[in-house]
């Protein structure tokens, strides 16, 4: 009889998010009259941008007409977008257009970047942390059994919390993979550039690639924060960045994303001889995947035209207007709230020193509105709770407005 992968038996049943709509069907089954603001995935309500869908049905009438028609794309994306990353995201970095793979996402990215890395790679870790970066190394083996603590045996964890201002401390141990996510989800947090700098002399010192998710870098706002990692000196030695047009410009049910591995960044082989990363992510895009949609690439180049900045500039200064009126609300309600100054994440400690869940459980049957619990995201994640700031303006006015009013702490 085949065999399962038994690594998957050591994540917990069910995924975070899979478990929060478990739990609100639930409600919803036995309320059904009841009015759920829901603030806790983030997934965005608004429409993307006109140029975005000027260019998609433009892309759409050239797959009418056998002289247009795109049948197979280059996996790695065409030129025509490639191009228009690096003149506005890039420019002056040093980033070639054969170092920037076009995805469906940067979760998959995220997800399968592993793959490229030996199975015995001690990986890092902050905590909390999006699912994603622990539980696809745990399905590959990197790790031991879920412990008592909440955490993995043989994960390097670095907590994150308010008492070190939610910038991790380096490892104590070396370690070969290093995920970091600026600005943070789920905290909103950031690192400045002297504190990446600290981790990137680290990583060259130690040989350790950091795995740099930057997927909600349009929502910075304030000057010194890097919106890529290769801004700071060193960088392209030892770090693959990971971006989204997802939260940028509104493509959560489109799927476009892109991954930049420099093929300055180098990992060594079973002999100890260096070898550069970026053949060996090509050799894997090429094998698993099919290219992203040219009519999908259409739309995503199309923000980086002067109209297209102008409304993506718009479309997230919504979403950055409603995370100030949560985090403005959230205060006046008494509560401690980080975040939402340079992220749409809002990241709230708990009253009295609940469980994030119990929160949950209160916020749900109180005043209908569905988060994210902290402790979903890692054991010190516990007593923190996230909120998002991608719900329309109307249902995030009325939210403040109940948690303000109704709920009771």
């Amino acid at each position: 009889m085949a065999k399962l992968n038994e690594n998957y038996s050591k994540l917990p049943a069910t995924y975070l998010f899979t478990e929060i709509g478990r739990r609100v069907a639930k409600f919803k089954s036995e309320n059904s009259s009841a009015d759920i603001i829901r603030l806790g995935i983030g997934d965005v309500t608004q429409p993307i941008p006109q140029v975005c869908i000027d260019a998609m049905h433009a892309a759409v009438d050239e797959m009418s007409r056998a002289e247009t028609f795109h049948g197979y794309g280059p996996e790695q994306g065409y030129d025509f977008l490639i191009d228009a990353i690096i003149r506005s995201n890039y420019a002056g970095l040093g980033i070639e257009r054969d170092e920037i793979f076009v995805s469906d996402g940067s979760k998959c990215d995220c997800g399968n970047i592993q793959e490229i890395f030996s199975t015995d790679s001690k990986i890092a870790i902050t905590d909390p942390v999006y699912p994603v970066y622990l539980d696809s190394n745990v399905m590959a083996g990197r790790t031991g059994d879920l412990q008592s603590d909440g955490h993995f045996a043989g994960v390097t964890y670095l907590p994150c919390t308010a008492e070190n201002n939610f910038a991790p401390e380096l490892p104590k141990s070396r370690v070969d993979m290093i995920y970091l996510c600026c600005p943070n989800n789920p905290t909103g947090t950031t690192l400045s550039k002297s504190e990446l700098q600290k981790w990137v002399n680290y990583a060259r010192e130690n040989e350790s690639i950091i795995l740099f998710d930057s997927a909600y870098a349009a929502y910075i706002t304030e000057a010194g924060v890097p919106k890529s990692i290769y801004e700071i000196d060193g960088a392209l030695d030892c770090a693959i960045e990971f971006r989204s047009f997802s939260k940028t410009a509104g493509f959560t049910g489109i799927r476009c994303g892109y991954t930049v591995i420099p093929k300055t960044v180098c990992g060594r082989d079973r002999d100890g001889n260096l070898k550069p990363f970026n053949p060996l992510w090509n050799r894997r895009h090429t094998t698993k995947f099919n290219g992203t949609s040219y009519i999908t690439q259409k739309g995503a180049a199309a923000i980086y035209t002067p109209e297209g900045q102008s409304q993506v500039k718009s479309l997230v200064g919504y979403y950055m207007e409603n995370a100030r009126i949560i985090r403005e609300g959230l205060q006046k309600a008494g509560l401690e709230v980080y975040g939402g100054i340079n992220a749409p994440y809002i990241w709230l400690k708990t009253p009295n020193q609940m469980k994030s869940w119990d929160f949950f459980n209160k916020l749900l049957t109180e005043v209908k509105i569905v988060g994210t619990p902290g402790a979903g995201f890692g054991a010190c994640g516990e007593g923190y709770f996230r909120l998002t700031a991608f719900g329309d303006r109307q249902n995030t006015l009325r939210a403040m407005e109940r948690i303000q009013n109704d709920l009771r702490f």
